[in-house]
């Protein structure tokens, strides 16, 4: 009975781990792409500036 109660335990043990798992890695790739949008952002804007003080 003990045994088999700790299973049971341990494999919703290992389901939560698993789901707070993915959690994680998707909250770190959203983090990942904002970052990454605004790098993009401030690439374009630098870029532009310089071109355009260039000319002058």
């Amino acid at each position: 009975m003990g045994r088999t109660l700790l299973t049971i335990l341990g494999v919703i043990l290992a389901i939560w781990l698993v789901f707070t798992m993915l959690g994680w890695l998707f909250s770190l790739l959203k983090l990942f792409v904002i970052v990454g949008m605004v790098a993009a952002v401030i690439y374009l804007v630098v870029t532009l500036v310089a071109k355009s003080s260039k000319g002058r």
